[in-house]
């Protein structure tokens, strides 16, 4: 109990949460507040010769003068102390109830959160939720960019039913930054089996109800973040009606055009590029404020070209990407996509976004370099590294590092991931704090 107690001492002592000051604040107003009722006694009773009686027991006169000072003093100090605690205590009750964890925890978590890296994360599919899941324990500045070309499974269906866009990624990724992640995901991924509703998620329902209610999907998950309390926002790349197609080279050579973005796995051969219907589908100016206050932006994980490049071909992202101060990541597959990127190695992935993006537009790298070995990984066919001498090694900062999730290694670790972006956002900034310096002198 007494070393429970040193340690939320401690905590409070700490600074930056931002209520010792006000304490300070509140014992000063009241001993001002005590001077000021002192010199109204003198001015109405000073010129006296003999206190009142009831006066002469509250100025403690009946005690030799230091007592009074500490007797005063000290039920003062108390009941200062106890209403303040006792006042904050009703305030916030209903807060600490809900996050299950003592007050100075949360005020302590709350700010440090607030003044966290500016992260964007751009992306869909289940890959962009392992980012969201490690991040939002550092801070509350995310930004979630997701696809809207989905146009499979219970997405489809209602966007071609009801006219809606796709909800299908912004359910996964909202889910992924709710306060109580395990319940959210168990709910908003219930499946309905039979039915007119078979085969429908509720998450996808609930934004698909939440759209029609606010007018657009943009504003639905606005309002699914905030009744959720996720941490962060999940923004839609656009609200047009986009569609994702494909030109695909066969096994014969031949050149194929496929429109839908659940369509291009179906057709064997290797994409050669993929694009945009209509082409000049803006993206929302929520997206590109984001990009461009970022400090850190991260591309994937998630299906190279019906997650991630759906969202850079929108028109303005690429701009924003150019021209924001932020460090940009690209974060490469655990395992091959089938349809998508058999066989490709990492030099394989970056190619394809510099033949859709450009070069000099990612900052960094990063892939796994572990491949487990059977049973956990026999049915895996992981992206295999950059050959050392393939010019990608030389345009970019590669890091190669564990990522793999121990359970299961086709995907992404969050802690392992999140860890090797932290540091990466640390040294960059730290190299361009340095090179700034160097300028100055």
């Amino acid at each position: 109990m007494k070393k429970s107690w040193l340690q939320t001492l401690r905590k409070w002592l700490q600074p930056g949460i931002r209520i010792k000051r006000w304490l300070i604040l509140l014992a000063f107003g009241m001993l001002i507040l005590g001077v000021g009722l002192a010199q109204v006694f003198v001015i109405l009773f000073g010129g006296q010769n003999k206190t009142p009686v009831v006066l002469h027991y509250i100025a403690l006169e009946f005690l030799p003068p230091l007592w009074r000072v500490l007797v005063a003093g000290t039920v003062g100090v108390c009941a200062i102390l106890i209403a303040v605690y006792e006042l904050n205590t009703s305030i916030l009750q209903p807060i600490v109830s809900q996050y299950n964890m003592p007050w100075v925890d949360i005020v302590m978590q709350h700010n440090m959160l607030q003044r966290g890296l500016r992260v964007v994360v751009i992306g869909g599919g289940t890959g962009l939720p392992s980012v969201l899941r490690g991040i939002k324990q550092y801070t509350t500045n995310i930004t979630a960019v997701v696809t809207m070309a989905d146009d499979g499974g219970s997405s489809g269906r209602l966007r071609r039913e009801l006219g809606v866009p796709p909800p299908g990624d912004l359910r996964n990724n909202i889910a992924a930054l709710a306060r109580d992640e395990d319940m959210m995901t168990r709910l908003f991924q219930y499946r309905f089996g039979e039915g007119d509703l078979g085969g429908h998620s509720f998450g996808n329902l609930f934004l698909t109800a939440l759209s029609e209610i606010t007018g657009n999907m943009d504003a639905a998950v606005a309002v699914a973040g905030r009744v959720l309390a996720i941490t962060g926002r999940v923004i839609p790349s656009t609200l047009h009606n986009v569609s994702l197609g494909a030109d695909i080279r066969t096994p014969e050579g031949k050149l194929v055009r496929v429109h839908g973005e659940s369509n291009i796995p179906e057709v064997e051969g290797k994409i050669e590029r993929v694009f945009l219907e209509p082409a000049n589908a803006q993206a929302l100016p929520e997206v590109i404020r984001a990009i461009l206050d970022a400090n850190l932006i991260v591309i994937g994980p998630g299906s190279l070209y019906t997650s991630i490049l759906p969202n850079l071909l929108v028109r303005g992202i690429m701009d924003a990407l150019r021209v924001t101060s932020a460090q940009v990541v690209y974060v490469c597959n655990i395992a091959e996509q089938p349809g998508e990127t058999d066989s490709y190695t990492v030099a394989e992935h970056v190619t394809a976004l510099e033949e859709h993006i450009g070069e000099s537009v990612i900052n960094v790298v990063v892939a796994n370099n572990i491949y487990p070995a059977p049973p956990k990984g026999v049915v895996t066919k992981y992206v295999q590294p950059a050959p050392p001498d393939h010019p990608i090694t030389k345009r970019y900062h590669m890091v190669m590092t564990d990522l793999c999730d121990d359970e299961r290694p086709w995907r992404h670790d969050p802690e392992k991931l999140v860890d090797q972006l932290l540091k990466i956002s640390s040294a960059l900034e730290a190299d361009k704090q340095s090179k700034n310096l160097s300028r100055t002198d």
